[in-house]
């Protein structure tokens, strides 16, 4: 990954805006099978697009003290028009129980509060309880209930209302 300055710093992490160039990359380096898992439709937008786009593209997770990159995180697309935008996350399982899922989604939800575009930032996470849960728990989601995600399946709704304009 190149040299250059982060997008969001936190404590413990970096989250380094990843080019088109770089997004399409990783997605190459997949197995086939999580290959597969890849929305056609959100793959054919990464493709149309030219320039880094936060809302798009997402986030490399470095670790501030190593240089490591130890994950990715951003925004499903762009912000709604009502206004809501949806998180996701992942790290290497080497650095999974030490705060840096928590740490990445403050800043993404931080992120999008501060860019007057969002009111709302919403998560899914698998329909049971487990570490995303527990993330956004820490974060101040509130899980609204069962919903049907078009390329997912039954996932549970999470939520968090921006601060009050």
């Amino acid at each position: 990954m190149p040299n250059r300055k982060p997008e969001i710093r936190t404590e413990n992490l970096e989250l380094l805006l990843l080019t088109p160039v770089e997004v399409l990359a990783s997605i190459d380096a997949m197995s086939p099978s999580d290959r597969a898992e890849v929305s056609p439709d959100w793959l054919a937008k990464v493709m149309a697009l030219t320039e880094a786009d936060p809302w798009m593209h997402g986030f490399a997770m470095v670790h501030r003290e190593n240089g490591a990159v130890i994950g990715s995180c951003g925004y499903k697309g762009p912000p709604s028009q009502d206004a809501v935008v949806e998180i996701a996350y992942g790290l290497a399982p080497e650095y999974w129980g030490r705060g840096y899922a928590t740490e990445a989604a403050r800043a993404l939800v931080a992120f999008a509060f501060d860019s007057g575009r969002v009111r709302l930032v919403c998560a899914h996470t698998r329909p049971e309880p487990n570490a995303s849960t527990r993330v956004l728990t820490k974060c101040g989601f509130t899980y609204v209930g069962e919903v049907i995600d078009p390329e997912d399946g039954l996932v549970w709704r999470w939520e968090l209302q921006g601060p009050a304009k």
